[in-house]
């Protein structure tokens, strides 16, 4: 939990708080909303859920789902190795994001 938090947290744009249970972080992705890559617009959490898997190859759940639009669920029910490469590749892609 810990290691996915600060993984998180050095990914400009991106605010995760503390986790209350189980095996997901819920990070603030507010400020992704409204961007582009010049193919793909983001407007809610349904549209980066979807980016991510086609860009990064990242599965993540979007916080509308939860009433939460500016947010997605990540797990971290995995391996340390397959958390750094995950995050690596969202960090990537969401690089690739302009205003």
């Amino acid at each position: 939990c810990q290691v996915m938090m600060d993984r998180l947290s050095r990914i400009e744009g991106i605010t995760c708080p503390k986790p209350q249970g189980a095996f997901y972080v819920f990070p603030d992705i507010s400020s992704f909303l409204g961007t582009s890559d010049g193919d793909w617009s983001i407007r809610n959490s349904v549209d980066l859920a979807k980016y991510l898997l086609e860009k990064a190859e990242v599965a993540t759940v979007p916080g509308s789902a939860f009433g939460a639009d500016n947010h997605l669920r990540l797990s971290y029910a995995t391996s340390l190795d397959q958390i750094y490469e995950g995050l690596d590749r969202i960090k990537e892609a969401l690089g690739n994001l302009k205003g």
